[in-house]
């Protein structure tokens, strides 16, 4: 069982590799009770990441947390990072989940589907998802740099 509820509600999103997959998790936090949105309720042979990715940028502007799935994870990583509210963390290694939420506080986790066993993709979703910011003085300082570098036309 999710311990914290770090995030008010959990935004799911993944292209036609990541579906299935997307599905599954989809099912395993509703059943620990976590208030999850499908941003991509359908599976579309042949889409691309970015629309998912779009979708995934958009809701997070109204806070929560978010989970993108594609085959390497890269795609929607890239594409989910180019909006300057957006913190994605292309996920692998537990610890390196836990480092990205409590050190750079992402609050979108890019899973590799076509790399990683379901139960590997569930201990990542659940660091991400209940590892909390660490909020020291250096770690904001760096997200507020990492802000105006997004922002530079």
């Amino acid at each position: 069982m999710v311990k914290k509820d770090i995030f008010p509600v959990i935004y799911l999103a993944a292209d036609h590799r990541g579906f299935a997959v997307k599905e599954k998790v989809k099912k395993w936090l509703e059943k620990e009770g976590k208030k999850v949105v499908d941003l991509s309720s359908q599976f579309q042979p042949g889409d691309d990441y970015p629309d998912h990715a779009l979708a995934m940028a958009r809701a997070l502007k109204k806070k929560g947390g978010g989970i993108l799935f594609c085959g390497s994870g890269v795609g929607v990583d890239m594409a989910a990072n180019r909006f300057p509210w957006v913190r994605c963390g292309l996920g692998f290694d537990e610890k390196q989940v836990a480092a990205g939420r409590s050190d750079d506080n992402i609050n979108c986790l890019a899973v590799a589907a076509d790399y990683l066993s379901f139960p590997k993709i569930k201990k990542l979703a659940r660091v991400f998802l209940e590892t909390p910011f660490k909020k020291k003085f250096a770690y904001k300082r760096r997200l507020i740099k990492l802000f105006f570098l997004k922002n530079i036309k």
